[in-house]
């Protein structure tokens, strides 16, 4: 397609803000995705970690 200004570009024809504003959605869970993912990894870990404890102070 042709545009006759970067304007017309971003306006896409009148739907710009629904074009724009789900490419940034899209861009933004793409990059809180892994850090919610790592987050809760660290979570479960930190938690195997206390239950492994627990478990080791019951039997002594």
């Amino acid at each position: 397609m042709n545009w006759e200004s970067p304007a017309a570009f971003f306006a896409m024809g009148g739907y710009g803000f629904y074009v724009w504003g789900s490419f940034g959605v899209c861009a933004l869970l793409m990059i809180v995705e892994p850090i919610m993912a790592n987050r809760r990894r660290k979570d479960i870990l930190r938690s195997l970690r206390r239950e492994r404890l627990a478990e080791t102070l019951d039997t002594q």
